[in-house]
């Protein structure tokens, strides 16, 4: 059963193009990086600079959910006032956006 299976296989790509036959993969690949890859490094560098730019007085919203204005800016964290007197030290890596396209009731 397997040498009939193997001289099928072998038969049916003798007579074609090598190219042909890695052509569906190279397709896979490419799409995969066009609609997975891509848009995610293009997010990541769009983060990063986001964080770059942070200055006090930012809104921000953290990967935790927690909502505040920045206070003070240091090397690798943030400071963030989450309310009157309250603040607490937050690394720079999980600040994910602002809050100032969301509208919070008070």
């Amino acid at each position: 059963m397997n040498n009939l299976l193997y001289v099928l296989l072998m038969q049916q790509t003798e007579g074609q193009n090598p190219l042909t036959s890695f052509l569906p993969l190279l397709l896979i690949i490419v799409v995969f990086y066009f609609f997975m890859i891509r848009p995610q490094m293009k997010r990541q560098k769009d983060l990063r600079k986001y964080r770059e730019a942070l200055q006090k007085g930012d809104k921000v919203i953290t990967t935790g959910g927690i909502y505040g204005k920045i206070n003070a800016i240091k090397d690798n964290h943030i400071i963030v006032e989450i309310d009157d007197n309250v603040k607490i030290k937050i690394d720079k890596s999980a600040i994910l956006k602002d809050s100032s396209d969301i509208s919070t009731a008070k």
